[in-house]
């Protein structure tokens, strides 16, 4: 458990305009981290974080999440090795949200399915209407069943 304290949720001019970090959590105690290349800017993940989370990311320097699926915490890389060395966190206006700006380590892929960036697809229209899925990244970096095993 951290020795860290947030402070606790004031009036919005506190809030949008002061030094405190007073997160807003969800109705499910979370707050979404868009996770993006500390070097490019680019998106590569988005994750969820509760208080316990966020307070093990500030104090470690490494990047953890609240899984939504297996309700408990995960480190990024713990298995993968890419691990997500976190440089900066960034909180908007009204402390809702958050970026996280990270290296990673290893093999420098962030997505479980091998590509670098979990937003390796865009939404494409085709001419009769039907909505496609485009690929922006063509190769993945490693084969996830090397790292994870057979799903």
């Amino acid at each position: 458990m951290s020795d860290l304290v947030f402070s606790e949720r004031a009036d919005k001019k506190t809030v949008e305009d002061g030094d405190l970090l007073m997160p807003k959590y969800d109705q499910d105690g979370l707050i979404a981290a868009v996770v993006t290349d500390a070097a490019t800017s680019e998106v590569l993940m988005v994750g969820y974080m509760n208080e316990e989370a966020l307070k093990r990311t500030i104090e470690t320097g490494e990047a953890w999440y609240w899984s939504r699926s297996r309700k408990g915490f995960w480190k990024k890389g713990e298995t993968s090795g890419q691990v997500q060395k976190v440089q900066e966190i960034l909180t908007d206006c009204d402390q809702d949200a958050l970026v996280v700006k990270v290296t990673v380590e290893g093999n420098g892929a962030t997505c479980h399915v091998g590509y670098r960036s979990c937003f390796f697809r865009k939404i494409t229209k085709t001419e009769n209407g039907t909505v496609r899925l485009e690929w922006v990244e063509t190769e993945k970096v490693y084969d996830p069943e090397e790292v994870y095993g057979k799903s």
